[in-house]
C-alpha cells in the first residue's frame, strides 16, 4: 500500500509518515502543493493525505487540478480549516473525506481504511478482524470479544485497544498513545491514557495490558 502525505509542517508530516509506515504503508512526503500534485499525478498511490494551507499551490488547487486531470485516487483533506463552507467546497471539489486538526491518528486510519474498502472491487476487505490471545476485534462493526464473551467498549476505549493490538508486544509511551488515539497536539500532561487503560483492564481483564516502568504500556503476551 502506498500513501502520499502532502504537508508542509515537518512535525506533522513526520508523525504521519511514522504512523502510516507502522501500519504497513510505503509513505512519500511532499512539502509543497506543486510537488504534491506532481507526485499524485504520477500514479500508484492508494491514498493521498492533503493539507490545504501549502506553499506553492494550495491544497484546494491541488485537489481541483488532480480531479481535473482524471485522477480518482482517494484524497483525505487534513487541515486546520474547520468552517462548514470549507468542508463543503472541498468535498464538492472531489475530496473523499475531510478531517480537522488536531486529529486522532486512529480516526484518520479508520477513514483511510473506509476509503480503500469503498474502492476495493474485489469484494470483502482484508485485515478487518484483529486477534491477540483471547481478544478479537471486529473493526467494521466495532465489536470486541474476550474468548466467547462480547464486551461493550466506548469508541475511545475501542480505539485505544485497537492501537495496542496493531502493535502487539510493542512498548507505547503515553505521548505516542495520546497522539494515536486522542489526537496530535493533545495536552501531554493529561492522565487520560492511564484512566482509559484502567477502563480496559476493568472490562477485559487485568492481564490484557502491561505497564512498563518508565516506558509506557504494551499488550500482554499470551501463551
Amino acid at each position: 500500500m502506498r500513501a502520499l502525505v502532502v504537508e508542509d509542517e515537518a512535525r506533522i508530516a513526520s508523525f504521519l509518515e511514522y504512523g502510516l509506515a507502522a501500519e504497513g504503508f510505503h509513505v512519500e512526503v511532499a512539502g509543497t502543493g506543486t510537488d504534491g500534485l506532481a507526485r499524485a499525478l504520477s500514479g500508484g498511490f492508494d491514498v493521498v493525505i492533503l493539507d490545504l494551507m501549502l506553499p506553492g499551490l494550495s491544497g484546494e488547487q491541488v485537489l481541483r487540478r488532480l480531479r481535473g486531470q482524471g485522477s480518482t485516487v482517494p484524497v483525505i483533506v487534513l487541515t486546520a480549516k474547520d468552517a462548514v463552507l470549507d468542508r463543503v467546497d472541498n468535498l464538492n471539489a472531489g475530496a473523499d473525506d475531510y478531517l480537522v486538526k488536531p486529529f486522532s491518528f486512529a480516526e484518520l486510519l479508520a477513514r483511510i481504511r473506509a476509503r480503500m474498502r469503498a474502492g476495493n472491487e474485489q469484494g470483502a476487505p482484508t485485515g478487518t478482524v484483529l486477534r491477540h490471545g483471547p481478544l478479537r476485534l471486529d473493526l467494521p462493526r466495532r465489536r470486541v470479544w474476550r474468548d466467547d464473551t462480547e464486551v461493550s467498549l466506548t469508541n475511545r476505549e475501542f480505539g485505544l485497544l485497537e492501537v495496542f493490538l496493531r502493535h502487539p508486544g510493542q512498548v507505547l509511551s503515553q505521548p505516542q498513545l495520546l497522539d494515536l488515539v486522542w489526537g496530535y497536539g493533545h495536552d501531554p500532561g493529561s492522565n487520560v491514557v492511564e484512566v482509559y487503560v484502567s477502563y480496559l483492564r476493568r472490562k477485559l481483564g487485568a492481564d490484557v495490558i502491561e505497564t512498563v516502568r518508565g516506558g509506557g504500556y504494551r499488550s500482554a503476551e499470551f501463551g
